[in-house]
C-alpha cells in the first residue's frame, strides 16, 4: 500500500523552506519503503537537491518574492493571481492524490491564504496535517502577533502536529511566540557533509541564496586583502547580483574562485580553515555540520531572524557573530580562536543534527497512526 506525503514551502526568492523539506522528503523515503512524494515550491531555480526520481515529483507554483518592507509580490502576476493559481495547483494535487500526510512549512496557510481549501480538502479526506517551524521566527512581540492574526485562524482546529526543527532549550515557541500547543522537537534540519582534508589558509565566504549578501562578500573580499596568505572560495548562490562580486576583482582567479554550488556548501565549509557566512538556517547549521565554528554576519531586517539565532549559537560557543558594518581587523582577530568543533561540544551544547531522520521518523508514526482509523 502506497504512503502519500504532501511537502509545501512558499518560497519565492530564498532557499531556506525549500532545503528542508527537500531533505525531510528524502529522509521519508528513506525511512518508509510504500512512500511517494510530492514536493510543491515556489521557488523558480532548480538546484540539484529539488531533482525528481521514481518516488518524488516536484511541483512549482509562482514565485512569491519578497520586498525589504517583508511583503511579498509576484514580478508580472498581480498577487492576487499569484495566490490564485498557488491554490489552484495544491488544491488539485490534493484532490487528485489524496495525501496522507501533509507538512507544510513556517506559514500554516501558505502566503496568502492559498492553502486553506486544500487543506479543509485534505482534513476531509482523512489526511494528517503537519506545520514545520524553524529554530527562530523573528522577535518574540512580532511572532506573538502573528499568531494572533488571520493567518493562524483556526491552526489549532485543522493541524494535527506542529514539529520544530531545533530544540526547545534553544528556542521554545509556546513560551516565547505565545504557540497554543505544544510541539514536537526533531533537532536540526542539516546534511552532514563527507569529512574532507581542512585547508587552514581556506576561507570560505557564504550567503545562502545570495540575493542580499553583498555586504558579506565585500567583508570577505577586504579580508583578503588584508591577509595574504589566505585563498577564498566565494559560494554565489543563483540570486547572487554580479556586483555584489566586484570586490573580487584582481584576486580571481589568483587567490579567489567564485562557485555556484549545485547542492549545498556542506564540501566546502568541510574543507575550510575558516568560515563566513550569513546566519540563516541552512548556511549556519551546514557550517555546525561541517565541524565549524562559522563566523556570522546576520542579516537584520526585515525580521530579526538571523540575528537572533546568531547570538543564540554565539552564547553556545559554537559561532562568533560581527555586525553589519565589521571591519576585516575584526575578523583577523577572530581567526585566531580555534574554528573548529568536534561531535562532543555540539552534543555538549544539546545541538541534535538529526532533524531530518527524526521528523522523517514522526511522519511515518503520524501516517501509520491516520491509516488505523
Amino acid at each position: 500500500m502506497v504512503t502519500r506525503y504532501l511537502f509545501y514551502s512558499h518560497d519565492g526568492y530564498g532557499l531556506g523552506h525549500a532545503r528542508r523539506n527537500s531533505l525531510i522528503a528524502r529522509a521519508v523515503l528513506d525511512a518508509d519503503s510504500t512512500a511517494q512524494v510530492s514536493l510543491v515550491t515556489g521557488i523558480s531555480v532548480h538546484p540539484q537537491w529539488l531533482r525528481e526520481s521514481d518516488r518524488l515529483r516536484v511541483h512549482r507554483v509562482p514565485p512569491m518574492l519578497k520586498d525589504a518592507d517583508g511583503s511579498y509580490r509576484h514580478e508580472s502576476l498581480s498577487f492576487e493571481e499569484a495566490v490564485l493559481e498557488r491554490q489552484r495547483v495544491v488544491t488539485a494535487l490534493v484532490e487528485r492524490e489524496r495525501p496522507d500526510v501533509v507538512v507544510v512549512d513556517r506559514h500554516p496557510y501558505g502566503t496568502g491564504g492559498e492553502l486553506r481549501p486544500g487543506l479543509e480538502a485534505a482534513h476531509r479526506h482523512g489526511a494528517a496535517l503537519v506545520l514545520g517551524l524553524r529554530d527562530v521566527l523573528d522577535d518574540p512581540p512580532i511572532v506573538q502577533e502573528e499568531l494572533r492574526g488571520l493567518g493562524w485562524d483556526g491552526v489549532d482546529d485543522l493541524y494535527d502536529e506542529v514539529l520544530v526543527y531545533g530544540s526547545p532549550a534553544f528556542v521554545e515557541p509556546e513560551a516565547e511566540y505565545g504557540l497554543s500547543r505544544t510541539p514536537h522537537y526533531c533537532g536540526w534540519v542539516v546534511e552532514r557533509p563527507e569529512p574532507s582534508p581542512t585547508d587552514a589558509n581556506l576561507l570560505v565566504v557564504a550567503a545562502g541564496g545570495g540575493g542580499d549578501g553583498a555586504a558579506v562578500f565585500d567583508l570577505g573580499s577586504r579580508l583578503l586583502r588584508g591577509l595574504p596568505h589566505l585563498r577564498g572560495v566565494f559560494a554565489a548562490g543563483p540570486y547572487i547580483a554580479v556586483e555584489a562580486l566586484s570586490g573580487l576583482n584582481g584576486l580571481v582567479p589568483t587567490r579567489a574562485r567564485v562557485v555556484r554550488p549545485d547542492d549545498s556548501c556542506g564540501e566546502w565549509f568541510s574543507r575550510a580553515g575558516a568560515i563566513l557566512c550569513m546566519a540563516g538556517y541552512n548556511s549556519t547549521l551546514e557550517a555546525l555540520a561541517a565541524g565549524q565554528r562559522p563566523m556570522l554576519m546576520p542579516r537584520r531586517h526585515p525580521r530579526r531572524e538571523q540575528a537572533i539565532r546568531a547570538e543564540r549559537f554565539a552564547d553556545l560557543g559554537l559561532a562568533d557573530v560581527v555586525g553589519e558594518h565589521a571591519d576585516p581587523d575584526e575578523l583577523a582577530v577572530l581567526l585566531q580562536r580555534p574554528r573548529r568543533l568536534d561531535d562532543a561540544t555540539l552534543d555538549a551544547s544539546g545541538i541534535d543534527l538529526d532533524g531530518a531522520a527524526n521528523a522523517a521518523a514522526r511522519l511515518h508514526a503520524l501516517s501509520n497512526t491516520w491509516s488505523a482509523r
